[in-house]
């Protein structure tokens, strides 16, 4: 083994790695097949210093990387040094990890946009099948330890305590500057002095416990809001005379309960003058006296109900005083988990094609998947609408999602009344868990397919859904979620490496996991153009 031997590398980068290595298809869908407008705008020209690298280059550099798992800054650079084809992207010229950090930061907004030009390109090349799409959720870490959250109680405890520190850590460096400077200047002279870094700096960690008490403010402000005008709303109606079915507001249940003590005190009342006034006027009356108010069983029943009323208020008003916010990450929230504990992170969801492309992505911090589902199922509609248009050329054809979408499927945690009549196109949503409905199909199937579209107004929705997976047909079709819903999921955390991301807030997690889609997207068409499919025309 030899060393020291000398080689020549070609002085041709495009002789590096063979002209079939997909790099090389990167690059010019990057160029050529994307509109980058958007990363192109916050590029800063002009004034001293070097050149800024190309933005091209930096998202080129940054979907390969994602491509290979690789989402950390100073892993990219130093693959920029090591990795023949990042050296590729790089023409040479290697970007530091702050430079890639700080675009990536200075252009989450972007990343929203590529997905839809990655959509588009997609639907040129004939990809997004959507006889059967799927949606299905994913909780991933944030960039937020569990261990960082706190009560409001402790929220504040953490403000004073924070503020005292900085006063203190000012103060110990005004004194150390002073003693100083006295050296230095004499007694008499100030001499220069500085703000501390900690008090002119915005991002410490006093400001993220500032925005998490302001979070914790905001939440009750609104949930107060909505439960007093829900509860005035159902009082009103009792006040009218009205029969109220359904269950009492929250914030109406004491009210309602008083209410209720106080008819049956007022009846039990009314009973026991009649008895003292038939009896005093010597007429005939009823045979035994009536019991007294206290001792009646609907008083007894009411006055239990306004006990538990008043419990439950107390519970409601100490649990809202144990509500938590993370002092890293603010937006991110608890996350339970399907095999049990739990992940301070977001929940992620994707609406999946059945030839595997990501049509639409949600990020939120509510763990409930249901909540999700009429946005998702809006944002589907409308890529279905969107692959239509650009596959039948750039005239709109004003043809509804229904049309164009078969059917979509859910698991039971979008299984509601609500999303079950939804207006939108053909779906099945389990009502249990998939071995149940295997079960159910198989001991006791439907033999006569249902009628398609909205059940009758008076079936109930569940029960409908439920005989519909028992039918041949339609428990065919659900088996296909799982392979369609939870492939990108597990691609995405086993194979790319995301389990958690890499910025905080809301907005940059929307931001990294449409970039996500959008790499993804791209590995199909890669995928796609491997079986001899060319690129197609630049439009």
């Amino acid at each position: 083994m030899n060393r020291d031997q000398q080689f020549l590398l070609p002085p041709d980068m495009r002789e590096w790695v063979p002209p079939t290595h997909p790099v090389w298809t990167v690059i010019e869908i990057v160029d050529t097949h994307l509109d980058t407008s958007a990363f192109h705008a916050s590029r800063r020209t002009g004034g001293a210093g070097r050149a800024g690298y190309d933005p091209d280059m930096l998202v080129t550099l940054l979907v390969w990387a994602w491509s290979r798992g690789m989402r950390s800054s100073r892993q990219i650079e130093r693959a920029c040094t090591e990795d023949v084809a990042f050296r590729v992207i790089c023409a040479g010229d290697t970007p530091d990890h702050v430079t890639i950090s700080r675009f990536r930061k200075d252009n989450h907004t972007a990343c929203e946009d590529l997905f839809m030009q990655v959509l588009i390109l997609a639907a040129r090349l004939g990809l997004g099948r959507l006889e059967t799409i799927a949606l299905d959720g994913v909780k991933i870490a944030s960039n937020a330890s569990k261990d960082a959250n706190r009560t409001e109680a402790g929220l504040r405890r953490a403000a004073e305590a924070e503020a005292a520190r900085i006063a203190a850590a000012a103060a110990a460096a005004h004194a150390a500057r002073d003693e100083a400077e006295d050296d230095l200047y004499g007694e008499d002279d100030p001499g220069p002095g500085q703000v501390p870094a900690e008090l002119a700096d915005p991002g410490t960690r006093s400001a993220r416990i500032a925005e998490a008490l302001a979070q914790l403010d905001a939440q009750k402000q609104a949930e107060r809001c909505e439960r007093d005008g829900k509860a005035q709303d159902y009082l009103a109606r009792l006040d009218a005379g009205q029969t109220v079915l359904g269950r009492v507001p929250v914030g109406a249940e004491v009210a309602a309960a008083e209410r209720r003590l106080a008819e049956a005190v007022a009846a039990q009342q009314s009973v026991i003058e009649r008895f003292q006034g038939g009896t005093a006027a010597g007429g005939g009356g009823t045979r035994f006296a009536p019991k007294p108010v206290d001792e009646h069983h609907l008083v007894r029943r009411r006055r239990a109900e306004l006990d538990t009323a008043l419990r439950k208020q107390g519970e409601r008003t100490a649990a809202a005083g144990q509500r938590r916010r993370n002092i890293t990450d603010p937006d991110s929230r608890l996350q339970p988990l399907r095999g049990g504990g739990w992940v301070q992170g977001y929940n992620c969801q994707a609406f999946t094609s059945e030839d595997g492309l990501i049509l639409a992505t949600g990020v939120g911090t509510g763990p409930v998947d249901c909540d999700y589902f009429p946005e998702m199922v809006d944002k589907a509609g409308a890529a279905a609408q969107l692959i239509d248009t650009t596959r039948r050329g750039k005239e709109q054809t004003g043809t509804n999602p229904e049309e164009l979408i078969g059917v979509m499927l859910f698991d039971a945690g979008y299984c509601s009344r609500a999303n079950l009549t939804a207006p939108g196109p053909d779906r099945l949503i389990a009502t249990g868990k998939s071995r149940h409905l295997e079960a159910a199909a198989a001991a006791d199937p439907v033999t006569a397919d249902p009628v398609t579209g909205p059940p009758p107004p008076q079936a109930d929705p569940i029960q409908a859904m439920t005989r519909r997976l028992r039918t041949k047909a339609g428990i065919a079709t659900y088996r296909k979620r799982s392979p369609i819903a939870e492939t990108v999921f597990g691609h995405a955390k086993h194979n790319l490496g995301f389990r958690r991301f890499t910025s905080r807030g809301l907005d940059r997690a929307r931001s990294e996991w449409a970039f996500h889609a959008a790499v993804h997207n791209l590995g199909k068409i890669l995928t796609h153009l491997t079986a001899g499919t060319p690129l197609p025309a630049t439009p």
